[in-house]
């Protein structure tokens, strides 16, 4: 099954609300506001439910080595961009707060040789072209950001122009069915809550159904061979994230 051009406008303008843009550039505000406070306190190793929940299985599907050429999409603070690094890969690693980014170089200085810290907008497909380099990514990871990215279809389409042939794509992100605020499951929508408790500013979720976010995956040109679902602490029954690993096709085979 593939979206209309008429299906998708319509989704995003449920997402959005008034004006394209007006998600993106209100969402980068918040994150400018909460960067600091991100920062000290993800530190440097993350937190619990990064290193316990997130982390293993993207590193798993990811399989990073020292050949590898990774970009790091929402990257925050940096400090996957660093596990990386220590794992021998390089990297370039994005985020849109400048703010952000300021930080994850001042905290990741000493991985200065192998991380390329930028500043790009993931909804913005010209953006993250621009990050193109002298050769094609071998891989690319984001960790907890597809929730938050107003649109992400252009970072769908971006990141598979970016990659080499069977290159792949790894992103964690909340798993729709079980964590929202809401009733609603299939109309995209946004509401406002917090990452963790005591940050400045209330972020904006942006809900997608798995067969939304999956269709826009199929859509770029991605099949889908690696999935996890992840659970915290004593429940084990209800999966707080998914875990998705795309690989880049040829497009004309998936017709």
């Amino acid at each position: 099954m593939e979206y209309s051009k008429e299906d998708l406008m319509e989704a995003k303008k449920q997402i959005w609300g008034v004006g394209e843009n007006m998600g993106t550039e209100e969402s980068k505000k918040i994150w400018e506001e909460n960067a600091q406070f991100w920062d000290n306190a993800m530190g440097d190793e993350s937190n619990e439910f990064h290193r316990e929940v997130v982390r293993p299985k993207v590193t798993e599907l990811l399989s990073p080595n020292p050949a590898d050429y990774i970009l790091d999409i929402a990257c925050g603070n940096g400090n996957y961009s660093s596990y990386l690094a220590q794992r021998g890969a390089s990297v370039v690693a994005f985020d849109y707060s400048k703010k952000m980014i300021e930080l994850a170089k001042r905290r990741q200085s000493q991985y200065a040789k192998q991380i390329e810290f930028c500043v790009a907008d993931a909804t913005d497909r010209k953006s993250i072209l621009e990050l193109k380099r002298n050769r094609a990514f071998t891989k690319a990871v984001s960790n907890m950001a597809i929730m938050d990215i107003t649109d992400i279809e252009p970072l769908l389409m971006a990141v598979y122009e970016l990659l080499q042939e069977s290159g792949i794509f790894v992103f964690a992100t909340q798993h729709p069915c079980f964590v929202t605020l809401t009733e609603k499951y299939m109309t995209p929508h946004s509401y406002y809550d917090i990452t963790i408790e005591g940050q400045p500013k209330e972020q904006i979720y942006y809900h997608r159904s798995i067969q939304d976010i999956f269709n826009l995956c199929f859509r770029a040109g991605f099949v889908i061979d690696g999935f996890y679902e992840e659970c915290f602490k004593t429940n084990k029954e209800i999966p707080m994230v998914m875990i998705v690993r795309l690989k880049k096709v040829k497009r004309d085979s998936l017709k």
